[in-house]
Order: structure tokens, then sequence, then C-alpha cells
């Protein structure tokens, strides 16, 4: 495919367009990733809430997380070409170009880096660089390679909580931040694998190895569904008991991941397309129902 030059006002600017860079973002996912920033800045900022910093934290990190999906879109435009689910992307419905979509993604990945480094402090910088890093050049690649990127996915995957709390203190040491991590990395894992395994005929299409690949008997999905959401349980426990939440937050978090645990003894019982699209709506719903309960217990102390 030759790639277009055509930088014109009148076509960047072109409602059409505007709408396809717009999805080119990934707002959904964007709109995920910043949620868990705020709920990790208000956990950390504790009793004194710095709603400047909040702002320009939630606006460094929308440029970035952006920039992060844009650019994913980018390096994958062609094996989305190959997939149902993908097909009408703005790269492979051909409403942008490779080589426009690069210049955007990159522009807003600096423009976040740098306003996060000027405007909130180094650390919380570093930790949105890091989220960037991993899923674009380990994540991203892994998915051709090994079912082994659906841990290392977890990882970037996880720290926007981490970039939250950076923003706030400007420090990583309290064992707070580290169990919120804890929460997303956990709760990725099934979220993802459910996905795959509903999705896995247009994953096998495209070349992509994900967990319910060469796992026949499920042996290995299963085992990674349940050993994550059992995770879940002392980790909420642990967020009560170290005094980060309180009683609120403990009850309705433990019941939420006890639920979201059904669904996934349920999967494991069945192994069914159904049971695995009742698990991914389960995840769906999971971490905003949590985070709810985070700020709200926040919120009433």
């Amino acid at each position: 495919m030759k790639l277009s030059t055509d930088f014109t006002l009148s076509k960047f600017f072109s409602s059409e367009k505007l709408v396809a860079y717009y999805e080119l973002t990934k707002p959904g996912i964007t709109l995920t990733v910043v949620i868990s920033m705020v709920v990790g800045f208000v956990l950390g900022s504790g009793s004194s809430i710095d709603y400047l910093l909040l702002l320009q934290a939630a606006i460094g990190t929308t440029l970035i997380a952006a920039g992060t999906a844009a650019h994913n879109q980018f390096m994958e435009w062609r094996l989305d070409g190959k997939m149902k689910r993908t097909q009408q992307r703005p790269l492979p419905s051909s409403k942008i170009t490779p080589e426009e979509s690069m210049v955007f993604s990159i522009s807003l990945i600096f423009s976040g880096l740098l306003y996060l480094m000027l405007a909130v402090n180094v650390v919380a910088g570093i930790a949105s660089l890091a989220t960037t890093v991993l899923y674009l050049f380990a994540y991203t690649p892994l998915k051709r390679v090994s079912a082994v990127n659906i841990v290392i996915g977890a990882i970037p995957g996880a720290l926007p909580v981490v970039g939250g709390w950076a923003a706030a203190t400007g420090q990583l040491d309290n064992i707070g931040v580290w169990l919120l991590f804890g929460i997303v990395f956990f709760w990725q894992i099934p979220h993802v694998i459910a996905i795959a395994w509903v999705c896995k005929d247009d994953y096998q299409h495209a070349g992509f190895h994900m967990l319910p690949a060469n796992d026949p008997k499920a042996i290995k999905t299963v085992s990674f569904i349940l050993l994550c959401l059992l995770m879940l349980l002392p980790i909420t426990w642990a967020l009560y008991t170290t005094g980060l939440t309180g009683i609120l937050f403990l009850s309705g978090a433990l019941l939420s991941s006890l639920l979201f645990l059904g669904y996934g003894l349920a999967f494991a019982w069945k192994k069914t397309k159904d049971a695995a699209k009742k698990l991914m709506f389960a995840s769906f719903a999971y971490l905003p129902v949590i985070w709810f309960f985070a700020m709200l217990d926040q919120l009433i102390h």
C-alpha cells in the first residue's frame, strides 16, 4: 500500500476525518485508563485532594493513553484488517492512512508525557511512559509470539492506577498503591482471556497467540482465570486492613469479587462460548463497580 503524504488542512479537519481520529484513540479504553488514574489519585491523596493537580493529571493521562491506543492500531492495522470485529477501524477501512496515524499517535504520546512531567511530577510521567513502552513494545509484539502476552499485558493495564497515586504523592513506596495495582492486574487477566475465548477464531485467523490457542482442554485457561479471581479476595481484604479503604468498600468489593468468581467457576465447568460471554460481561462490570465503592468510601470518610 502506498502511504499518503497529503496533510492538507481541509482533509485533516473534515468531519469524517475528525471522527476517525477520535475512533483511533479507543475512547472507551482511554476513559477506563483515566478513571483508574483518578481512583489512584484520590486514594493516594487521603483527606486532602488537590483538584487542580487532579485535572492536570487527567489531561496528561488522556493525551498519552489516547496516543498509545492510536499507535497500537498503527502497529497492528494489517492484522486488524483480517478480523471481523476490527475491520472497520480507521486504518483497515482506509479512513486514515498509516502515516497519518503514526504522526497523530506519536504527537499525543509526547505531548502527554511532556505535560505530566512539567505540570504534575516526574514520577507520574515515568509511570505513564512505562505503561506506554510495555504496552507497545512488549505486549503488542508478544501477541503474535506467545500466550504469555496476557500476563505481560496486565502490567501496563494496571499501571494507570499507579500513575494516579504517583501524581498525587510523587512517591510509590506505600503498600496501598501496589494493592491497587494488584486489583487491576488480577482483574485484567480473566477479562482478556474471556474476550480471547469469545473471539478466538478471529484471533487465530489474524495470527494472535491468545491463551485459548493450543489449550484444547482449557486446563491452562481455566487455571489462570480461577487463580486470578481468587487473588482478588485477599487483595480486597488487604486494602481494608491497611486502612486505605473502609467497610463500605470491603463489603461492595468482596461481594463483587465473589460474583465475578462465580462466573469464572461457571466457565470452568461449562467451557462454552456462552459462559465465556457471561464472564466477559461480568469483567466489564467488575472494575467500574469496585471503583465506585472505593470512591464512595473515600468521600464518606
